[in-house]
């Protein structure tokens, strides 16, 4: 038996979106905003994760160790999709970074592994 092919790649350009997690737009996190109006706009996914320790512009440490006062830690937004889609989304950064923060572009490939019907995550059978 012949081995089922795996997926196939397709190109796209991550959005890597670098701000800090008390910086705020009209009183919600930006980081959270950034993920809603990436959706809004219907990109194909957008994630927020929260950085354990980092430092940008004021080469000031911010960590989450317990002896660290500091509580801006790095908050990083990615999106994925494809270029067109990506780049028409970034005018919207650029009202909501005025205060500040940093955006990478780079190309990358998707594999899209997807469950298929009546499977579970696990790849165990479901009945409902």
């Amino acid at each position: 038996m012949q081995p089922a092919a795996g997926p196939v790649g397709s190109p796209a350009l991550r959005l890597t979106v670098l701000v800090g997690e008390q910086d705020v737009w009209h009183h919600r996190p930006l980081y959270a905003e950034i993920v809603h109006r990436a959706r809004a706009a219907g990109l194909a996914g957008a994630s927020a994760f929260r950085g354990v320790e980092g430092f940008g512009a004021t080469s000031l440490i911010h960590t989450q160790r317990l002896l660290s006062l500091s509580e801006e830690l790095p908050v990083a937004v990615i999106v994925v999709d494809t270029e067109e889609r990506v780049r028409a989304f970034l005018p919207q950064l650029t009202e909501l970074l005025a205060g500040g923060g940093l955006v990478t572009l780079d190309p990358c490939e998707v594999l899209a592994f997807r469950s298929r019907p009546g499977t579970a995550a696990g790849g165990e059978g479901t009945t409902g």
